[in-house]
């Protein structure tokens, strides 16, 4: 029997991730990147409005999360829609 590969993930070069704290879809996002072993900062926009200003001029709206991916950006995404995207960089 034969072992598939593990599929290797595309590494950004940056990858910031805008969140709202208590926020579930946040929390999906921040488990799916950990889980897939994605380095990546992320940006608490409730507590710093220079963050929140920046993620509603990159996204154009004010729901999170949003990522922003060597910049490709996605926004307002749950984790099937993050493996997606994720796909499609690499």
């Amino acid at each position: 029997m034969r072992l598939a590969k593990a599929k290797v993930m595309y590494q950004p070069t940056t990858a910031r991730l805008y969140i709202k704290p208590f926020c579930g879809w946040c929390s999906e996002a921040i488990e799916w990147l950990d889980r897939n072993r994605i380095k990546y900062n992320t940006v608490d926009v409730t507590s710093d409005l220079v963050a929140w200003d920046e993620m509603v001029r990159l996204s154009g709206q004010t729901c999170a999360p949003v990522i922003e991916v060597d910049g490709k950006m996605l926004a307002d995404f749950g984790a099937d829609e993050l493996a997606r995207f994720w796909n499609e960089l690499g």
